[in-house]
């Protein structure tokens, strides 16, 4: 029904009887049909000429009359239509006096964050109110993934049912419906016969249903949503509403005797009334001189009614006036910012038999809070406040394993080795489903038993032609399975496609090499604890200092005079005797003396230094990986191992190894058999694979292989499980891996499947060259050439000062 408002001085009324501007109503039925609407209101303005337009009643409705008012400047003005789309920013003369269905997407949001629940089915209608609310929405549950359904407005119960039963199919069992709350009656009386409405369901009706659930079928209605939980905005209770509350429904019940329950006001009721209480007050303020329409230049080309409307000239100011005005109305504060009603408390409503309890509010400021209290819900699941559908009091865990359809379809590899990993038994070879075993395989299972809910996994075998995984992972991204469990590498190609867990065991690659027996039966291994620059350095600084020392002695210590060959025999000796303190000449100078403490506590470093890396040769070290350097195999061109199958084959590539040095294996039995054989007999030099992998290599060869580390750095994620995009199930079963590898349960596993790894070496120790060089003791030597130095200076400058007469004597003696 669109009214339109006109201005009469003459007419009485008793409310504001000291108001000079009274309003007469001119209305028009759009028999709630768009076209008619636009009709109507397009006749109020060309041939009426009113002032204002209050309606439309819909969001589909409202869409041509906002046009049509920035058209002719007349200020429209709806209580009932709700959608986010229609906006006043860009539509001067649009007035929205009702809530837009934005505003309560906060509280939904909150009440599902603080029940847990992490999946949401948005039940909504098609069209311009359904559509409106869902961006909003989606903006609210950032971390809750929200998937739509849509319903048309004109679904017969049946396709209402087709729909219905496929939401039953999921596993989520948390259902937002936002549509009239007509259909939505229907919906959840559908919901209510095919058990929907039992233990375990959820269900969140928005604002507009929930005002009007008691206004459908006599109130009879709400024993189909018990159970339901509502949003809806407050209408304080007040001496005025209750007052205009007892009029309505005697002048109501005095026309319509037999109407019974239908006399009762809705929100939108009190909105419209509260439209025209605004729109008068707003009258007179405004001054009326301005009354009329300009007839709008028409062009010859445009001969239509749309075309010759006029413009009003009392727009302008009757529309700036609606914007100031301020009053108590009988829905609650009346205020617009931006032409739009602002936004309000919520109520969080409980539906209970024939009953609507309130169980809390929701502010934008405070959040929710507790019915008849300023505290938050903190304790509202201990209090049994709710009762959910089924009558129950137990709060549903929002996802449950489907009661009807498919279950978690599970997709594994089928693999030719390492098969305690994951192995595929008992393959049916029509429907592929297999009953695996291995580690992932317990990894997994026992990851589900940490979940809040039941999860039953049906697994399905897959084989890869070429016994690659990436084709597993593109099966599952395009909804051939639910996850896929196994051996699975988290790495960046496959992440663009699905989403992966938190990893379950150890990332990267790494190089595994043959042992050598090291027994060191080289005469000259008394050598091999030193570099050569450090030998060479060594000498060199013990010749230094024997002759620093000869140079402070020889003139005043006789243990330093002689002949030359005495000289420097002596000197030598004091210098290399040293290394085993036994040096016994007899020290007069104090620089000789100085310089001597700081080389002995230089050759002290270096012996213990010697000593402890000669006893390492000899014995800690005597096994040593017969290769470290990736370089070096590239260069010898010698021939490397890695797993059939995985992405290491092209990381290698990368690095610089031909096609022809790299031969794929299956199984660690036959990676062993090729490094037993080694390069020249056909076999291999090195195996690069997973840290995983060659773990479990390990766990049968650890006396004949190390794991090194290689000179190049690729990192990996580990194996994880690998789930669909936006599945909620990722983040569940990652927080269950984490519970599982943090507790005594891992090592179980771990032991049922690997040996027992302690008896091994370190493998983790990276094998590098052991030999001592320069650059560890260079600062060592430069302590020790400093000291000599500075000794020499001070020397040179006592000598001088002791001969200055000399030096200042010209005689040829003195030189």
């Amino acid at each position: 029904m669109e009214v339109g408002l006109g201005q009469n001085r003459t007419s009485e009324i008793k409310v504001h009887p000291n108001y000079r501007t009274r309003l007469v109503l001119h209305i028009r039925d759009s028999l709630e049909e768009t076209v008619q609407a636009s009709a109507a209101a397009l006749d109020l303005i060309k041939n009426e000429q009113v002032s204002a337009i209050i309606g439309p009643r819909s969001s589909m409705q409202a869409e041509f009359m906002i046009k049509l008012a920035n058209k002719s400047q007349v200020p429209t003005i709806t209580f009932s239509a709700t959608s986010p789309f229609l906006t006043s920013i860009n539509n001067p003369y649009f007035v929205r006096s009702t809530l837009d269905d934005s505003y309560q997407v906060g509280a939904i949001a909150a009440i599902v964050k603080y029940f847990g629940w992490r999946q949401v089915v948005a039940i909504y209608v098609n069209n311009e109110l359904g559509h409106g609310m869902i961006p909003y929405l989606y903006g609210a549950l950032q971390d809750v993934e929200v998937h739509p359904n849509v319903i048309s407005e004109e679904a017969s119960d049946d396709q209402i049912a087709k729909e219905l039963y496929k939401l039953m199919t999921m596993q989520t069992r948390v259902f937002v419906v936002h549509m009239d709350s007509s259909l939505g009656i229907r919906v959840f009386r559908k919901a209510k016969e095919i058990g929907m409405m039992e233990e375990g369901y959820v269900w969140l009706a928005t604002n507009g249903m929930t005002h009007m659930m008691r206004h459908n079928d006599h109130g009879r209605s709400l024993e189909t949503v018990e159970g339901v939980l509502g949003v809806r905005s407050l209408v304080p209770e007040s001496k005025e509403l209750e007052d205009f509350r007892l009029r309505w429904k005697r002048k109501f019940e005095k026309e319509n005797p037999t109407t019974g329950d239908e006399a009762e006001l809705n929100v939108f009721a009190l909105w419209a009334y509260d439209s025209i209480t605004a729109l008068a007050m707003a009258a007179e303020k405004s001054s009326t001189n301005t009354l009329g329409y300009d007839n709008r230049s028409v062009s010859s080309n445009n001969r239509t009614d749309l075309g010759n409307i006029g413009i009003s000239r009392y727009g302008p100011s009757l529309v700036k006036a609606i914007s100031d005005v301020r009053f108590k109305g009988l829905a609650g504060e009346f205020t617009l910012i931006d032409g739009q009603l602002e936004s309000s408390t919520f109520e969080i409503i409980n539906f209970i038999g024939s009953t609507e309890k309130v169980i809390g509010f929701w502010t934008h400021s405070n959040g929710l809070v507790k019915a008849n209290s300023n505290k938050t819900w903190e304790r509202l699941l201990q209090n049994d406040m709710v009762i959910w559908p089924g009558k129950s009091k137990v709060v549903p865990r929002g996802w449950e394993s489907p009661t009807k359809g498919k279950k978690l379809r599970v997709g594994v590899p089928v693999k030719g080795g390492f098969l305690n990993f994951i192995e595929a038994q008992n393959i049916d070879p029509i429907t592929n489903a297999t009953t695996p075993k291995g580690y992932s395989i317990d990894i997994f299972e026992a990851a589900l038993k940490k979940l809040p809910y039941s999860v039953i996994p049906q697994y399905f075998a897959f084989k890869s032609p070429d016994d690659y995984y990436n084709d597993l992972v593109s099966e599952l991204s395009n909804g051939k399975w639910d996850t896929v469990v196994g051996d699975i590498t988290i790495i960046a190609n496959r992440s663009l496609l699905v989403d992966f867990t938190l990893p379950y065991t150890e990332s990267g690659v790494s190089m595994m090499v043959p042992m050598r027996d090291n027994e060191n039966k080289n005469t000259w291994v008394f050598l091999e604890p030193w570099s050569l620059d450090l030998w060479v350095t060594t000498g060199c600084f013990f010749v230094l200092i024997g002759f620093v020392v000869w140079l402070f002695e020889h003139r005043v210590n006789t243990d330093f005079r002689g002949p030359p060959h005495h000289q420097i025999g002596t000197s030598f000796c004091f210098s290399f005797s040293t290394m085993v303190f036994a040096h016994r000449e007899k020290l007069v100078s104090n620089l000789a003396r100085f310089v001597v403490v700081v080389w002995c506590f230089v050759v002290l470093v270096l012996t213990q230094s010697y000593t402890a890396n000669l006893t390492s040769i000899l014995t800690v070290q005597r096994f040593q990986p017969e290769v470290t350097n990736v370089k070096e195999l590239i260069r010898k061109g010698e021939s490397v191992g890695y797993q059939r199958g995985t992405f290491v084959y092209d990381t290698l590539k990368t690095q610089g190894f031909q096609a022809s040095q790299l031969k794929p294996f299956n199984s660690s039995e036959e990676c062993d058999e090729l490094l037993s054989k080694g390069t020249s007999n056909g076999g291999i030099a090195a195996v690069f694979d997973e840290v995983a992998y060659l773990k479990a290599i390990l766990s049968e060869y650890c006396s004949k292989y190390a794991m090194v580390e290689p000179t190049f750095n690729f990192k990996t994620g580990g194996f994880g499980f690998a789930f669909p995009k936006n599945s909620h199930l990722t983040r569940d079963v990652s927080k269950a891996i984490l519970s599982v590898t943090q507790g005594d349960e891992m090592q179980e596993i771990q032991n049922r499947w690997f040996k027992d790894q302690s008896q091994c070496p370190d493998q983790k120790t990276p094998h590098s060259s052991y030999r001592l060089s320069l650059s560890s003791f260079w600062g060592l030597f430069l302590i020790a050439g400093i000291a000599s130095f500075l000794a020499f200076l001070v020397f040179v400058a006592l000598f001088l000062y002791e001969h200055r007469h000399m030096l200042c004597d010209d005689s040829e003696d003195s030189m």
